[in-house]
């Protein structure tokens, strides 16, 4: 007769730590030195009006290097804010509606931010 020790328990999401735990240091790295280049930017250049702001981001490796760094900023708060809500919130349908209403928001300001960016 064989006896179970202990519960029967399914885990859900193996690995997934590991994953979101590289992609939060992998994304942080990179808007670190989106930050330096946009610094060095800064200093480099003459007094700091409209027309020199427009002048940084006119260039086109800059403009993509801003939509990586914008995109990479979604996914690293997306990682971030989805952790806080699958340990704290337990209700599943209130938890899922703040999911999708993250989601929501984080598009629609990674799409405003494209929007300004490319207006230049």
């Amino acid at each position: 007769m064989a006896q179970n020790y202990g519960s029967k328990r399914l885990v859900v999401g193996a690995h997934y730590g590991m994953r979101d735990w590289l992609s939060q240091r992998v994304t942080a790295v990179l808007m670190a030195l989106f930050t330096i280049v946009l610094i060095a930017q800064l200093l480099l250049g003459g007094p700091l009006d409209y027309y020199r702001w427009s002048a940084i981001f006119s260039a086109q490796w800059m403009k993509v290097l801003t939509f990586v760094v914008i995109v990479a900023l979604a996914w690293h708060a997306w990682v971030g804010v989805r952790d806080i809500w699958m340990d704290y919130v337990k209700p599943v349908g209130l938890r899922l509606s703040l999911q999708v209403f993250t989601i929501v928001w984080l598009v629609g300001c990674a799409g405003w931010a494209v929007q300004v960016l490319w207006r230049l």
